[in-house]
């Protein structure tokens, strides 16, 4: 059984914090918090081990009435591989006590690509990541855009990628971020951050990448246009895509037009807060000109490195998975692709055991 360790217990660690509990192979060692917030709260009531990892140490949540099992450093003592989800910038300064300790840290894509070993997405370079002491796992847009290039550069090779990027303003708990009411190109400068960062994932692709910002929390939107090398027909696109376990493509039966509604429609399918681990593909989008490619897709920022996470675990602990079987075995246990209606074209998804 692999002790994990989240150092931070935000957006993404209180997700990867339940991912990890969920794993037959996985138990969650502890997790960490700056401050006795609402958050530090909800690790203690869900039976975590909390640790503090700021400068007053515990006395703060000594006085908020939480107990504490030590400092961080104690937290990584006791972790197999520890999970960094502090804020961007964060994650660098705590590399050295990683080291400190010899235990394998997995990093999050608002570090700079150099904090790790190896920039993962487990569709794309799990076996990269294997043994290494460290990982970066990429931010939710690169996890997209590499599950989505991952199996068309393999199928049919892939020319040029071109992709406009319309980004959520902030995440619903971020509310320094607004209120806002504004569309900005941001960064105006071309190509955007995205780009570069697939290609440290996938370092022979030729890409170009637009950002902008709108004044929403949902997602994530993807205006996505690949030339392929080759010129198959949309129906075996959407046939591949539909094979593929971490994305899902939206039928048009379900009268799903944008982030929202599908947000509404993972809330009602039980979903634990809506997540939306998959990319979202809409099917009607998915159109081929020649060797041309089209296609919407939505990106749930709050959720869809979380399987990442996970797999990026296993590979770092040198456990026998193979790449198939650690998505395989992460995805059943989260429940990623069930649930949700599959499209028609679909094959059916492979087991761990196959």
């Amino acid at each position: 059984m692999l002790h994990v360790g989240i150092n931070g217990f935000g957006t993404i660690g209180k997700r990867v914090a339940d991912a990890v509990r969920v794993q037959p192979d996985m138990t969650v060692a502890g997790v960490s918090k700056r401050s006795p917030n609402f958050e530090a709260t909800i690790a203690h009531d869900r039976g975590y081990d909390l640790y503090a990892a700021g400068d007053d140490g515990r006395v703060p949540f000594d006085a908020a009435g939480l107990d504490t099992a030590g400092t961080v450093h104690d937290l990584v003592e006791v972790s197999d591989v520890v999970v960094d989800t502090t804020p961007g910038g964060v994650g660098a300064t705590n590399a050295s006590l990683y080291e400190e300790h010899d235990t394998p840290a997995i990093f999050q894509g608002g570090e700079d690509p150099d904090v790790a070993d190896v920039s993962f997405v487990a569709r794309a370079n799990y076996d990269d990541a294997v043994g290494a002491d460290s990982a970066r796992v990429v931010s939710c847009n690169t996890t997209g855009l590499s599950r989505l290039f991952a199996p068309l550069e393999e199928s049919y090779g892939i020319e040029k990628a071109r992709i406009t990027l319309v980004r959520r303003g902030g995440d619903p708990g971020q509310t320094s971020r607004g209120p806002i009411n504004d569309t900005l190109p941001d960064p105006v400068e071309i190509p955007s951050h995205h780009g570069p960062d697939v290609q440290t994932v996938f370092p022979d692709l030729d890409i170009d990448t637009m950002g902008m910002k709108v004044p929403t929390t949902q997602m994530h939107t993807h205006s996505v246009n690949v030339t392929l090398e080759s010129t198959p027909s949309a129906e075996a696109v959407r046939d591949l895509l539909g094979r593929e376990s971490r994305l899902f493509l939206i039928p048009e039966t379900l009268g799903i037009d944008g982030a929202g509604k599908l947000k509404e429609y993972t809330r009602d399918a039980g979903r634990p807060r809506g997540d939306v681990w998959e990319n979202c593909i809409w099917a009607e989008s998915v159109t081929v000109e020649d060797n041309d490619l089209y296609l919407f897709q939505a990106i749930h920022q709050e959720a869809d490195v979380v399987p990442e996470n996970i797999d990026a675990v296993r590979a770092l602990s040198e456990r026998t998975a193979s790449a198939r079987q650690s998505i395989d075995r992460t995805n059943d246990a989260l429940g990623v692709g069930r649930g949700l209606v599959e499209h028609e074209g679909n094959a059916p998804r492979s087991t761990a055991d196959d």
